[in-house]
């Protein structure tokens, strides 16, 4: 069997079960170890396949975003490490927006101690929390109500970030990939989203590693569109070089309570 039949057999295999071990599929394909990881080396490059621990997985389409109790209860250690990394960005007298999402309301509790400190945001979550505390200069940018998700989404959202100027967004997103970028299935979120990146004079993404190789139908954005991706450790290496080389600033975090960033954060 040449290279690239073996790859497509690979490919086959992973499309029955979604995930397999590298010892799997060294026993399926009769050859050896190190056959197999070039395989998945060359596949992931291709962006076909992602590496996890011990074995590979196919790149998913996300037809649906999870929900906000869903989210909620998920990798809560590594968006809590995210979050942690992130607040360490906003200082005094900053404007700043935070997205929709856990990993953003979980940066928002983070950061009630800075002063002067302007808050937009279209999450109703990260609203209710923040409006405990007056110091903080808080907008929310209305628009339809995303139930699931807590939020407000669609053109009256994207005409209201028309109107501000916002030094760092930060970026949830529940799908991102090397070659698709940023995306979702929900296109009122997207127009949200691509405004959000034209309105921010720097743009973070915080995203967890179990949501990295997921794309949906509409792209926000490419990966290098970023000044920063912040991210748990858990992010395959393989998959953290390929962000590396391609000259976008990645920060790994590890997700144990107070951990120094472990790749290249530029702040």
């Amino acid at each position: 069997m040449i290279p690239s039949q073996r790859r497509q057999r690979l490919l086959e295999l992973l499309e029955a079960q979604t995930v397999l071990s590298i010892a799997e599929l060294v026993e399926r394909l009769a050859v050896s170890h190190m056959t197999v990881r070039r395989d998945i080396q060359q596949l992931e490059q291709e962006g076909r396949v992602l590496s996890v621990t011990g074995g590979v997985r196919l790149v998913s389409h996300l037809h649906r975003e999870p929900s906000w109790q869903a989210k909620a209860v998920t990798n809560l250690d590594a968006k809590r490490a995210i979050a942690r990394r992130a607040a360490q960005m906003v200082h005094d007298g900053l404007t700043v927006y935070l997205d929709a999402g856990t990993t953003l309301y979980e940066m928002a509790t983070l950061v009630t101690h800075v002063r002067h400190l302007t808050v937009i945001t279209n999450n109703f979550q990260i609203t209710a929390w923040l409006a405990q505390y007056p110091h903080i200069d808080l907008y929310h940018a209305g628009g339809r109500v995303d139930h699931d998700n807590h939020s407000s989404v669609g053109p009256s959202v994207v005409d209201y970030l028309r109107q501000v100027n916002v030094d760092i967004a930060f970026i949830s997103s529940s799908s991102w990939h090397l070659e698709r970028g940023v995306t979702t299935p929900d296109e009122a979120k997207l127009m949200v989203k691509q405004q959000l990146m034209r309105s921010a004079s720097r743009r973070v993404l915080l995203a967890d590693s179990a949501k990295y190789g997921q794309f949906g139908l509409f792209r926000a954005c490419s990966l290098e569109d970023f000044d920063l991706i912040v991210t748990d450790s858990a992010l395959a290496p393989l998959a953290q070089r390929a962000i590396v080389d391609r000259g976008i600033a990645l920060a790994c975090v590890a997700d144990t309570e107070g951990a120094p960033p472990v790749s290249n954060p530029d702040s």
